[in-house]
């Protein structure tokens, strides 16, 4: 005979002493959450007056004061907000901009693009025409080939995220892929480059081999699921994923095919990196594997003892961020950082690394690597082979020294 007492059943099996148990455990849990995070503040209101209206166009709240920082006029670029951003997608009107004669106004009804050279068919195609053809849309970062040269010629201990490598974002891309237009007007066989002419008042024009545009090279017309903005190339751009920003053409009118580069100003006045030995490096088109931290970074402070979450963004233009390393003592000792979701190839990827301060001097770095195998190098690494002259392709390593009283300077390596 069963001597233990009888238990009542509550409907689904569940037993009076089991509610009691869970209950119990759900107040202690509550209890412990009131314990680890403090209520400061009055609680809210039971209920609010009505808010406002709906509108035609959406806005940021009051509080979000997000901002470009603008240098130039007509020679002129604009710095992303790299700190105060979330995720890897950078809002359309916080892209970097950078353009060498102004932003010119096209109407698009007027625009057209000119497709002719070593082709079988030269074709003038407008936007409609380019709109027609199969779209594909894809996420992809651009960047200045100049972008971090504070970090690597002028390093100043009051530079944000933003001061220091602003001139890179990521966005969604929508548009025609370029080996559908090649097939269309017919390129020949014994075409390898291609130029790429702008509609801006300079006249911007770079030579592409025709290898990028039979891969992932493409016309874009959206941007972040809207037209193109008129900084970003409006109507129409050309987008080369991974490759320095100038030769992703803003504004295109034109694409010449021919058997060899065509050695235009924008190439060989400019976007040329001389080298320590006299030479000098053309056609450095791919932007290798780099990082940075972006909080904590100056100016913002690390208030209190305890554990802190490092995060920034990794990209490389030849593939997926494999791996990111985060060192607190300038690169004496390293340790794998988490890579958030999604990874995507030639993209920016969000790495966080947990970090408990204790109220000594740190320094903290992050080390990119991708799916190549490259390494991102140390300022003394990249200084050695690339030399004090150049204006390009700054990827090394970027460091933030983190104070005794917590403030947060942008410094060399230890």
């Amino acid at each position: 005979m069963n001597d233990q007492p009888h238990e009542r059943r509550e409907p689904d099996g569940l037993t009076r002493r089991r509610l009691v148990a869970g209950t119990a455990a759900a107040i202690g849990l509550a209890m412990l959450r009131r314990s680890a995070f403090p209520q400061t503040g009055p609680a809210p209101p039971p209920s609010r007056p009505l808010g406002g209206t709906a509108t035609v166009l959406g806005a940021r709240a009051p509080q979000e004061k997000l901002q470009r920082i603008v240098f130039g006029t007509m020679h002129g670029m604009s710095l992303t907000p790299l700190q105060d951003l979330h995720g890897i997608i950078t809002p359309s009107d916080l892209h970097y901009e950078r353009h060498h004669a102004g932003v010119p106004a096209i109407d698009p009804h007027e625009y057209k693009l000119l497709i002719h050279g070593m082709v079988d068919r030269p074709t003038v195609f407008d936007l409609e025409a380019l709109k027609r053809f199969p779209a594909v849309s894809r996420f992809h970062f651009l960047e200045c080939s100049g972008n971090g040269s504070s970090g690597y010629t002028d390093v100043r201990p009051d530079q944000s995220p933003q001061v220091v490598d602003g001139l890179t974002s990521t966005s969604e891309w929508t548009g025609v892929s370029l080996s559908t237009l090649l097939r269309e007007v017919g390129v020949h066989p014994r075409a390898t480059w291609f130029l790429a002419e702008g509609g801006d008042a300079a006249l911007m024009a770079r030579s592409i081999p025709i290898a990028k545009a039979w891969d992932d090279a493409m016309i874009a017309y959206g941007q972040n699921g809207e037209a193109l903005r008129p900084e970003q190339g409006y109507p129409a751009r050309l987008l080369l994923p991974g490759w320095e920003g100038n030769t992703n053409v803003k504004w295109i009118r034109r694409l010449e095919f021919a058997d060899r580069p065509f050695m235009t100003r924008d190439e060989t006045s400019k976007y040329t990196d001389p080298l320590p030995n006299g030479t000098a490096r053309m056609f450095s088109f791919v932007m290798d594997a780099k990082s940075i931290i972006t909080s904590p970074a100056y100016p913002a402070a690390v208030t209190g003892h305890g554990w802190w979450d490092v995060t920034g963004l990794a990209w490389s233009g030849r593939g997926r961020i494999s791996r990111v390393d985060v060192s607190t003592d300038g690169g004496t000792r390293w340790s794998p950082a988490v890579l958030e979701q999604p990874v995507l190839p030639k993209c920016h990827t969000r790495f966080t690394f947990p970090w408990k301060w204790d109220g000594a001097e740190a320094l903290l770095m992050s080390r990119a690597t991708d799916e190549t195998g490259y390494v991102q190098p140390t300022l003394a690494e990249l200084r050695r082979v690339r030399g004090l002259g150049t204006n390009y392709h700054f990827n090394n390593m970027r460091a933030w020294r983190v104070r005794r009283d917590g403030s947060v300077l942008f410094g060399l390596e230890g």
